[in-house]
C-alpha cells in the first residue's frame, strides 16, 4: 500500500500531487475516512486553517487522521503546518497536536506581502538551497526539544520534524521541490540517492 494520499478539501492540493508524480509515488485524494485505508502517507496542503478545522470537523476526518497520524507519517504545508501544531494560539483553530510547536498564523502579513526565498536546508548530512513560497505563511514561535529544525527564514524554524511528521510554513509543492515530500515518505520512496548527498 505504497500510496500517498492528500488532503483535498480546500487549498491548492493538486500541486502536490504534481510533486508526487515526480517522483513516481502514486497518490490519491482523501476526502473521505475510508480514503484513509487506501493509504500509508498523508499530505496536508495550505488553505485556511479555520475553514479547515470546519470541513474537517463536518466530514468526520478529524478524528479519523488523529488516529491514522498515530502509524502513518503527515506532511503539513503552511495551514497544514498550523493543523498539525500543539497550539494554534487562535480558539477557532482545532489541530491535531502531532507537532510540539506554537503558531502564530497569518505572521508574513496579507496575500499581498507574498514572497519567494532562498533557504539552505540542513538535513543529517545533507545541505541544499531552494527557493520558498511564503504565503500568509504562519510563525512557529515556540517549539519542543524533540522537534528538529530543517531550515529556517529570519531565525525562525520554517521547516521542522518530529518523529515521522514533517511541517512547512511554506509551499514548497510551488517552486517544484520534493526534498520535503521525499524526507517525510522516505520509507515508500525507493529511490532516495539525492538524501544521502554530502
Amino acid at each position: 500500500m505504497n500510496k500517498i494520499g492528500i488532503l483535498a478539501l480546500q487549498g491548492n492540493f493538486q500541486k502536490h500531487k504534481l510533486v508526487l508524480d515526480q517522483l513516481g509515488i502514486e497518490s490519491t485524494y482523501v476526502r473521505y475516512a475510508s480514503n484513509l485505508d487506501e493509504i500509508s502517507g498523508l499530505i496536508i496542503p495550505g488553505g485556511e486553517s479555520t475553514t479547515m478545522t470546519k470541513l474537517l470537523n463536518r466530514s468526520g476526518l478529524f478524528e479519523s487522521i488523529s488516529l491514522f497520524a498515530n502509524k502513518y507519517p503527515i506532511l503539513g504545508t503552511c495551514a497544514g503546518l498550523i493543523m498539525m501544531a500543539n497550539n494554534a494560539m487562535d480558539d477557532r483553530v482545532n489541530t491535531f497536536k502531532l507537532l510540539d510547536i506554537d503558531i502564530e498564523r497569518n505572521a508574513s502579513g496579507r496575500q499581498i506581502d507574498s514572497l519567494t526565498e532562498p533557504l539552505t536546508i540542513n538535513y543529517n548530512n545533507f545541505h541544499k538551497k531552494i527557493d520558498a513560497t511564503f504565503i500568509r505563511a504562519p510563525k512557529i514561535i515556540r517549539y519542543g526539544k524533540d522537534v528538529n529544525v530543517i531550515a529556517s527564514y529570519k531565525g525562525a524554524p520554517c521547516a521542522i520534524q518530529s518523529g515521522k511528521h514533517v511541517g512547512l510554513s511554506f509551499h514548497p509543492e510551488l517552486n517544484g521541490v520534493s526534498i520535503f515530500h521525499e524526507i517525510a515518505f522516505n520509507n515508500i520512496i525507493s529511490n532516495r540517492g539525492e538524501l544521502h548527498a554530502a
